[in-house]
């Protein structure tokens, strides 16, 4: 019996493996060929030509890396200082208003991206709408804060907001308020509740919440481009720069697998420490 519903699960999941394989698993093969070719020339004959790799490192490519991965952690970190109190209202203390709050950020996505951050650009501006009614009313103007790098780390964080909130929201909601009351009744602090009892039976919503905003933080480019008027350059824009500009397929390829390769181990290595069947509801 075990055999058949064995057999039977995966014939189901058929479907959905085979969809992933075309549209998940086969770009990645792609790209991956890509990186091994020779620079410029489209030669299959020459394979592998790790060249475009070596030039990760002579050309001081590594440094677009660190710059996403330093400011995808700080805004990772943000985030979660920012939603964590957010979100345990929605879980714990708001009920009913929880929907409405849902309802407000949700809202927000079915914007482009690009357009809200041309929005803060209007807003943040020289002579944009707080300077210009700033000097309106004291006659006096200041400093644009557009074009830093801390704007860039405020758009990280404004854009994937509603990616950390909702996990935490829902890790939060996994914590069971007998628990923090019996803990509370024993004589344990509220600080002492928080670190014994709130993050560690929370932690599946933390590290779901914590992947997603690094993740895609990490691979972000409109808000260097728009907010920091490339102040600093990120691996994504190398990356499109290499595509388009250099026509350097082979380069572009081998700077997406750096970026892949690193953000796929640090996803592997969080998702195994997450009970996903407790995210979902599923009972063993």
């Amino acid at each position: 019996m075990e055999r058949l519903h064995s057999r039977l699960g995966l014939f189901s999941a058929l479907p959905m493996l085979v969809v992933l394989g075309l549209c998940f698993l086969a770009p990645l093969v792609v790209v991956a060929a890509f990186s091994v070719m020779p620079r410029k020339v489209f030669d299959l004959a020459h394979l592998p030509d790790f060249s475009a790799y070596l030039v990760f490192f002579q050309q001081g490519y590594y440094k677009p890396l660190f710059w996403s991965l330093g400011m995808a952690l700080v805004s990772t970190v943000i985030l979660f200082v920012v939603c964590w109190p957010l979100a345990f209202g929605m879980a714990k203390v708001f009920r009913r208003f929880t929907l409405v709050l849902t309802v407000a950020v949700v809202v927000s996505l079915f914007v482009s991206e690009n357009i809200r951050l041309f929005g803060w650009v209007l807003t943040l501006m020289k002579g944009g709408l707080i300077e210009g009614h700033w000097r309106a009313f004291t006659g006096e103007g200041f400093e644009s804060p557009l074009y830093k790098v801390p704007i860039i780390i405020f758009g990280l964080v404004y854009v994937y907001f509603p990616f950390m909130l909702f996990p935490l929201a829902q890790g939060i909601a996994m914590v069971p308020d007998d628990a923090r009351q019996a803990a509370s009744d024993l004589g344990a602090s509220k600080w002492q509740i928080l670190r014994e009892i709130d993050l560690p039976l929370a932690a599946p919503g933390i590290v779901v919440g914590s992947l997603l905003s690094f993740v895609l933080a990490a691979g972000a480019l409109a808000e260097s481009k728009l907010l920091g008027g490339q102040t600093v350059i990120v691996i994504a824009d190398s990356v499109e720069t290499a595509f388009t500009y250099g026509q350097d397929w082979p380069l572009g390829s081998a700077l997406s697998m750096v970026l892949i390769l690193i953000i796929g181990a640090m996803a592997i290595f969080g998702i195994s420490r997450v009970d996903l069947d407790a995210i979902i509801g599923r009972k063993r």
